[in-house]
């Protein structure tokens, strides 16, 4: 029987290591609205307005700071709004700051793209309604690239203050350089149970997995070259994202899975669990806050 993760399984905190910290908690506060929940003399907590912390940034001595599509990491991690109005907010904050924005339209969701100062990666989203996604023949979901609304996501926006992240924002996604896409597709759906919801592979070198019917919860792709390498140790970019479980029977039976199939799963505290991918990922694994 092919094992499956539990449906309610999410996605918690992201971890990054910055080369400076007072810069990069300046951007995140700035540009994308976060508030900063905790700061310690090289460590920073992010937060959206409800205190959840969503992004933790390490200023990593002596730093390397990696060009981005070179190594493994971090594509980009995608911070999920509420609705199409704290899209609209956003895109207009990163115009009045004046940074280069990417966009797309996925037809599950609308996107914009951009970097921090250190080119990680960052997208800010809303997803549709699921019932107004559309599903291919054999029961992938449909998924496209088409030029975003501007003008629609600025109405949204006009006579609203923008407040920063709302309450309710999380992280939707995290999209991953890998080195091999027949090494992630059986690390993430034969050994940690995600179901493939989109495979790319052959024509663009990317797969997109999730757990409970989501459109992706990973996106996995080789735009950085098959074998690419590891990124330095004291190279900036991704440290660790979280995987999050409804409860500790689920997160327990993932546990087992992963060390009954050979992966090596170290315990970081009474409520925390460490692994990495084939590529050298980082993932933690927790149970969700209440």
């Amino acid at each position: 029987m092919t094992y499956r993760l539990h449906p309610q399984v999410g996605l918690g905190e992201v971890k990054l290591k910055v080369s400076n910290l007072e810069r990069s908690v300046r951007f995140y506060e700035e540009v994308l609205g976060f508030q900063t929940a905790r700061r310690a003399e090289r460590v920073a907590e992010m937060c959206a307005a409800d205190g959840r912390v969503l992004l933790i940034l390490e200023e990593i001595p002596d730093a390397i700071v990696v060009p981005p599509n070179r190594t493994t990491g971090l594509y980009h991690f995608a911070i999920l709004l509420p609705t199409r109005r704290d899209l609209g907010l956003a895109l207009r904050r990163m115009i009045d700051k004046g940074i280069e924005i990417g966009q797309a339209d996925h037809a599950v969701s609308e996107a914009l793209y951009i970097s921090d100062p250190d080119y990680n990666g960052i997208e800010v989203y809303r997803d549709r309604p699921r019932e107004e996604w559309t599903y291919e023949p054999d029961g992938s979901i449909h998924m496209v690239t088409e030029p975003i609304d501007w003008r629609g996501l600025l109405r949204e926006a006009e006579g609203h203050e923008w407040r920063g992240l709302p309450e309710k924002t999380v992280i939707g996604h995290v999209h991953l350089h890998v080195g091999d896409l027949y090494q992630a597709r059986k690390f993430y759906c034969e050994q940690f149970g995600f179901d493939m919801m989109v495979d790319v592979g052959r024509f663009m070198g990317a797969l997109f997995v999730s757990a409970g019917g989501y459109h992706h919860h990973l996106g996995l792709n080789i735009w950085a070259g098959r074998g690419a390498p590891r990124p330095p140790a004291n190279g900036t970019g991704l440290d660790y994202y979280t995987i999050t479980f409804p409860d500790v029977q689920a997160l327990q039976s993932t546990l087992d899975h992963l060390r009954a199939n050979g992966i090596a799963v170290r315990e970081q505290d009474d409520r925390s669990w460490r692994t990495e991918d084939p590529s050298g990922n980082g993932i933690r694994l927790r149970l969700a806050e209440a």
